[in-house]
């Protein structure tokens, strides 16, 4: 490939499975303030910052200590519980080496704290394939393209030539909203809710060199 091209990851749902073990840490964080959270409260803003998620889980927004507060608490039991509990998600290792190999740039750009990031890193050591690790820590959330903008500044390539890999509404329309193209798989959400997306996959195993290089054009 003769232009500098980066991608873009988004860490749960995208590159690893952490969808249970997040859902498992809000419930029992919430249970504790008299809030039986449900999967489908949960996958509501899965994907989004913890603003988000406790602003719909409260059914208001919260005041800064309380985000400080229950966001700290969940952040933590996370934390305490990756080592054997998140996996790579079908496809990612095959793909962060393709990419590696046609000289693409990638970073991670995620909602997650950075603790939790690097926690995940260290658990999947996979960070040698990037260049940054960006968390929306302190940025507008997704859908707001801030974390996309951020990290392709980080790497120095031009928002044109990025592809975000998502799979939330909020991501897909954030990757969207920042000029980038966006690939989506269905990880967490149905089509229906991804179709802001260029391209979407079940899995990256489904994902074609051919197809892949037309994203990156």
């Amino acid at each position: 490939m003769t232009e500098t091209f980066a991608i873009l990851w988004d860490l749960d749902g995208v590159l690893a499975d952490s969808t249970l073990l997040h859902f498992h840490a809000w419930q029992k964080t919430m249970q504790k303030r008299g809030i039986d959270l449900t999967m489908a409260m949960f996958t509501r803003t899965f994907g989004q910052n913890n603003r988000a998620a406790l602003t719909d889980s409260l059914g208001r927004p919260p005041s800064e200590q309380e985000l400080s507060e229950i966001a700290t608490e969940k952040e933590i039991y996370f934390r305490q519980h990756i080592a054997g509990n998140m996996v790579l998600l079908p496809g990612v290792t095959d793909w962060l080496q393709r990419f590696q190999s046609w000289g693409c740039r990638q970073a991670v750009a995620s909602s997650a704290p950075a603790e939790n990031i690097q926690a995940q890193m260290d658990s999947l050591q996979i960070q040698t394939y990037f260049d940054a690790l960006v968390s929306a820590d302190g940025l507008p959330g997704k859908p707001d393209p801030a974390v996309f903008l951020k990290a392709a500044g980080l790497i120095d390539v031009p928002p044109a030539r990025c592809l975000v890999i998502e799979d939330a509404p909020a991501g897909v329309s954030g990757a969207k909203r920042g000029g980038m193209k966006c690939l989506a798989v269905l990880t967490t959400h149905p089509p229906a809710d991804l179709k802001q997306a260029d391209l979407i996959v079940h899995r990256l195993t489904d994902l074609s060199a051919a197809q892949a290089r037309r994203l990156l054009e």
